[in-house]
């Protein structure tokens, strides 16, 4: 089963967020993390409501939550219902969002700061 992400996003120069004066990292973060998530094999579309304002207007779910106010936007859409809303989410939401398992790598703890212990007194390994 395929499932699209649709991503609905305020008005804005760009979707990376390093357009402009400043850099905004939230939506920088969101764009390496969408880009993974379509690596991933996922279909991802983002709308702007600066220059695609009729997606946002065909679009029943995101419609009706605008009715709210823009403070609304961004909006995350799976199939035809709102996932996220008001926020961008982590790149652990939305592989959950597309069903994707995310595992994380697991650290073995080593024996001591440094390396094993040399000094055969103390039996500590720090330097």
């Amino acid at each position: 089963m395929s499932v699209t992400i649709r991503v609905f996003d305020p008005a804005m120069c760009c979707s990376t967020g390093v357009c402009g004066p400043s850099i905004e990292p939230d939506l920088a973060r969101f764009a390496a993390d969408v880009d993974w998530l379509q690596k991933q094999g996922v279909t991802i579309e983002r709308f702007n409501l600066a220059q695609q304002p009729g997606a946002f207007a065909e679009t029943p779910a995101v419609k009706e939550a605008l009715a709210r106010g823009t403070d609304v936007l961004p909006l995350v859409l799976v199939g035809d219902r709102v996932a996220v809303e008001g926020a961008y989410p982590s790149r652990e939401t939305l592989a959950a969002l597309a069903g994707i398992v995310v595992k994380k790598l697991e650290t073995v703890p080593s024996s001591s700061c440094c390396g094993p212990s040399t000094d055969t007194k103390t039996k500590t390994g720090c330097c």
